[in-house]
């Protein structure tokens, strides 16, 4: 017979000792948090000429320029005669609407028109700071709309202080709802932030290893053939293509000027743009705004998509009037829409449009881009009682006269 196990104090068979169970760590709890909040932005929108809007018609709007939050553009809809028919336009209307791509996007609204007295009793509508019984606003899809078709009546408009010298000032915030997970973190190291530009601007400084020159007006370039082609096709193409090529001395570059080129290759290698000032030797705004149309033009002929974009935020920001028509020029060349429209708006102001016409970018403009002439004129256009005047100045500049009546010659 074979050996039977002997159990005593009444365990099963096969039981675990009882040591074994006090050893056994229950699981660890864990917990997470679903975190629900707002991204939220404002846009403030003015419109001037309001009794010129009068008559507009009902249903039909005036647009403020587009505007992000959270992600989406958002517009503004002034309705000066009302949205709905059965109003009879005696109610102005008040929207804001998803400008964006987008489904079943949730926001909070408030729209404001500002009081101009200084009382600061600004008429507002809001879903900030209250109890919503159904929640966030719902918006389908482009184009959907959240405001008021009565949000004031014209007359009392009119006779308020919310309009004053013929304009209105109105204000709207947007809070998208997003919603997200937080789970337990078990461990806290700081990352610390990516220095590989430092590395790679320590490498041209030190001049260690180059392997190609450029010849740049005169002036001597050094640099690494590998650094250049993995940031620029361009540079790819004519050191490791098919038509890569042959010479092994000094690449000479042609139609570009040393500090462009200095300033392409530190960007190359620091991402990042370098001290205008410090390149061009001078400290006046029109030199740092010089050297951004140049180096937008360089970033552009070596597919440097991000210089670009760096050279074009700039120049928006320094719009002015003894530059703007260059840089209008450059934007329509080089294909930078959003640096061609803020250059339009600016031209086609009254205040400016004179002005810019009696510069020498000016004629460049006209003689290189004639059709943006055209594309001013509906920009001028828009300018309300200013427009025929306007319209007269850039007719003229357009059959090749100053406004004085005076034929220009071209000056590039």
């Amino acid at each position: 017979m074979g050996a039977g196990r002997v159990c005593r104090g009444g365990s099963a068979e096969g039981s675990w000792p009882s040591s074994y169970h006090s050893s056994v760590q229950p699981p660890p709890e864990t917990a997470s948090t679903s975190v629900t909040e707002t991204v939220n932005g404002s846009h403030e929108f003015k419109i001037t000429g309001y009794s010129l809007s009068k008559g507009l018609g009902i249903g039909r709007y005036i647009a403020s320029d587009t505007f992000i939050v959270g992600g989406y553009s958002w517009a503004i809809y002034f309705y000066p005669d009302g949205k709905s028919a059965e109003d009879g336009g005696a109610y102005v209307s008040l929207f804001i609407a998803l400008a964006s791509e987008g489904t079943d996007v949730r926001a909070l609204f408030e729209l404001a028109l500002l009081d101009q007295s200084g009382k600061e009793q600004h008429k507002i509508h809001s879903h900030f700071g209250r109890n919503l019984e159904a929640g966030p606003y719902t918006l389908k899809y482009r184009g959907s709309m959240w405001g008021y078709k009565r949000f004031f009546k014209r007359i009392s408009l009119e006779e308020s202080d919310y309009l004053k010298d013929d304009c209105l000032s109105v204000r709207c915030s947007v809070g998208v709802v997003k919603s997200h997970t937080e789970g337990p973190k078990i461990y806290s190291i700081p990352v610390p932030p990516s220095n590989i530009n430092e590395h790679f601007g320590q490498l041209l400084e030190s001049g260690e290893d180059t392997d190609v020159s450029f010849d740049v007006d005169g002036e001597i370039f050094t640099a690494h053939k590998l650094v250049l082609a993995a940031r620029s096709p361009v540079f790819m193409a004519q050191f490791y293509g098919p038509m890569k090529d042959q010479q092994n001395g000094c690449v000479k570059v042609e139609d570009m000027e040393a500090p462009v080129f200095k300033a392409l290759i530190h960007f190359i290698y620091w991402d990042a743009l370098p001290d205008m000032e410090e390149i061009t030797g001078l400290n006046a705004k029109c030199a740092s705004t010089l050297m951004a149309q140049h180096l937008l033009a360089a970033a552009d002929r070596y597919a440097l998509d991000r210089l670009k974009i760096l050279c074009e935020v700039k120049l928006c920001e320094d719009v002015a009037i003894n530059t703007v028509a260059t840089t209008l020029a450059l934007a329509e060349q080089h294909h930078c829409l959003q640096l061609k429209s803020v250059c339009l708006k600016f031209v086609a102001l009254p205040e400016n449009l004179r002005a810019v016409m009696q510069t020498e970018g000016f004629e460049y403009l006209k003689i290189s881009c004639p059709l943006v002439l055209t594309e001013l004129l509906r920009y001028v256009a828009r300018t309300g009682e200013h427009s025929v005047l306007a319209r007269d100045h850039v007719g003229e500049a357009l059959d090749g006269s100053d406004p004085a009546g005076r034929r220009v010659k071209p000056r590039l």
